[in-house]
C-alpha cells in the first residue's frame, strides 16, 4: 500500500516529536531506533524512508524540539515562574528541548551540535528582542544570561537528590532573574524553548 507525501510527512512529524520527548525523558543513548517508532505508532521497518540514520534523527528531532516552541508569546513573569517550576524539572519529556538535551550533545554528531546551535540563537534573538532596557548588546548579555541561568537551574535541579535543594536552586535563580530584569517590568516575551 502506497502512502500518499501528506501521510509520509505527518508521519516524519509524528516520529520527530516521539523522538523529541523520549531523548528529553532518557537521554540519546538510551532510546532505540524501534523504540522511537512504536512511540510514534509506526513499524521500525519505515525508519529509513525518513533518515538516514539515527544521528540524522537526533539532528533533526533538536531542529523540530526548538522550532516548536518559538513564537508564542508569554508574560515573562509567568513564563520565568513556569520554567523554573518544580512542574517543568518534573516533566523532562514535555520540557525545554534545551534544558533537557543540551548537556548530550555534545557527544552527538556535527549535524546535531548545529541543530542545538541555531535553536540556542533563536531563543537568545526573541528573547534579546523582548527585554525593555538598554542598548543591542547589553539587552544580548543580559538575556544570555537569564537563558543560561533558567537552563542551568532547570538541569542542576534535575541532577540533585534532595527534593528540598532542587526546589531551592529553582527559586533561588528565579529571584535572582526577576532582581536583574524587574519583575513585572516586562509584560511579554517569546517563549524560548518551552510549550
Amino acid at each position: 500500500m502506497k502512502v500518499s507525501r501528506e501521510q509520509m510527512a505527518e508521519n516524519r512529524l509524528r516520529i520527530l516529536d516521539a523522538a523529541s520527548r523520549l531523548f528529553r525523558e532518557k537521554g540519546f543513548d538510551a532510546v532505540t531506533v524501534a523504540e522511537v517508532m512504536k512511540a510514534a505508532g509506526l513499524t521500525h521497518g519505515g525508519f529509513y524512508g525518513h533518515f538516514e540514520s539515527k544521528d540524522d534523527l537526533v539532528a533533526q528531532a533538536i531542529t523540530r524540539a526548538l522550532e516548536t516552541r518559538a513564537g508564542t508569546t508569554l508574560d515573562l513573569d509567568a513564563y520565568i515562574a513556569s520554567y523554573l517550576s518544580p512542574a517543568h524539572r518534573d516533566n523532562p519529556g514535555g520540557g525545554c528541548p534545551t534544558a533537557g538535551l543540551a548537556a548530550q550533545t555534545r557527544h552527538q554528531s556535527e549535524a546535531a551540535r548545529a541543530a542545538m546551535t541555531e535553536g540556542f540563537r533563536g531563543q537568545l534573538e526573541r528573547m534579546t528582542a523582548a527585554l525593555p532596557d538598554g542598548d543591542d548588546i547589553e539587552r544580548r548579555r543580559n538575556a544570555i544570561a537569564t537563558l543560561s541561568a533558567m537552563v542551568g537551574a532547570v538541569i542542576l535541579s534535575r541532577a540533585i537528590d534532595d527534593p528540598e535543594l532542587a526546589d531551592e536552586v529553582l527559586e533561588a535563580t528565579r529571584a535572582r532573574i526577576e532582581a536583574s530584569v524587574g519583575k513585572g517590568a516586562i509584560s511579554n516575551m517569546p517563549a524560548v524553548g518551552r510549550s
